[in-house]
């Protein structure tokens, strides 16, 4: 078989490759996870400043990054969606959404956590504290604008011009650091310097960001595959599967 970009573009395609790969990336998060964990929790050293403090930038690092991240694909697929009538876009967009947005409410989450013994406050509207607030409002804009319209398509174009909207927060939250005198330290880690860690944080950070990556494609393809089921449900090889299901 041959594979071009647009092989599972196909709801039906879509349905059977992803529910083949679910069960892996499941494999996947649970090894990854305890991985990383280990690693931070139990191998990396305590750091000479914020003391045990410090690890919960194991969490919080990853799942700011994949906030950024998942907002970005989303937009893109929405994007997609809106230009070419893909409805296989814009259902992925449409599961990425909720997960973005829990990404989002823990690196939120862990930030306060962090701040507190850091700054002595829970939180202060920094730029970069105040910019991911925001995207954290911005997915649930999106979330709640689609699920409030009826027709798939007018709620699947409606979310891709505010997703397309949003795009521009991400750059600012990422920059923030730099345009501004803020009070979130810069970046430990940059692909133009050497990583500002040791080796074993290093190490740990980016096995929980690969633990990020397996969950969000677990958790989306199996949003997507619902949703497929639901927006599909008069289809011929919707009904066929849901009466093969039901004769097991």
């Amino acid at each position: 078989m041959n594979f071009r970009l647009t092989t599972f573009s196909a709801p039906s395609r879509f349905y059977t490759a992803s529910g083949a790969l679910v069960p892996w990336f499941w494999a996947a998060t649970l090894a990854l996870g305890l991985a990383g964990l280990y690693v931070g929790f139990a191998i990396a050293p305590t750091d000479f400043q914020q003391g045990d403090a410090y690890r919960i930038i194991f969490i919080h690092v990853p799942a700011a990054w994949m906030s950024m991240l998942i907002y970005l694909v989303m937009a893109f697929w929405a994007a997609l969606g809106w230009m070419l009538n893909a409805r296989m876009a814009s259902m992925l967009a449409r599961a990425l959404a909720p997960t973005g947005a829990m990404f989002t409410f823990i690196a939120l989450w862990t930030g306060a956590l962090w701040g507190k013994p850091t700054w002595g406050a829970w939180w202060v509207w920094d730029a970069r504290l105040t910019s991911e607030f925001i995207l954290l409002l911005m997915y649930l804009g999106y979330i709640a604008l689609t699920e409030a319209i009826d027709d798939p398509r007018r709620a699947a174009n409606a979310g891709a011009l505010l997703a397309l909207v949003g795009v521009v927060n991400v750059p600012i939250i990422y920059f923030s650091v730099r345009w501004w005198n803020t009070l979130h330290q810069g970046s430990s880690i940059s692909l133009s310097a050497a990583p500002k860690m040791v080796s074993t944080m290093l190490t740990s950070m980016m096995l929980m960001t690969l633990c990020f990556w397996a969950y969000s494609f677990a958790v989306v393809f199996t949003r997507a595959r619902a949703i497929v089921l639901e927006q599909e449900s008069d289809t011929e090889w919707v009904r066929a599967l849901t009466q093969a299901e039901g004769s097991r």
